[in-house]
């Protein structure tokens, strides 16, 4: 609906994208042009340094990369 949002802090570098039907309003007939499309916005801010005293980043990840094979 107009004005909905989704805001998140991401805690590690992340590649985001967004996605939506490209037929525009799927409740209707899909992939016409007669149907009305919507605009989404994406806003990617930094976070307010005072909001992030005591905040510390999570460990780097332990897993090996061999993807289950054996050294």
């Amino acid at each position: 609906m107009t004005g909905d949002d989704i805001e998140f802090f991401a805690e590690i570098d992340l590649i985001g994208a967004l996605s939506a039907c490209p037929g525009g309003d799927c409740g209707q007939t899909h992939s016409t042009d007669a149907v009305t499309c919507y605009a989404l916005k994406v806003e990617v801010f930094d976070a307010d340094a005072a909001s992030l005293a005591g905040w510390t980043p999570p460990p780097a990840n332990g897993y090996p990369r061999s993807h289950g094979e054996a050294p």
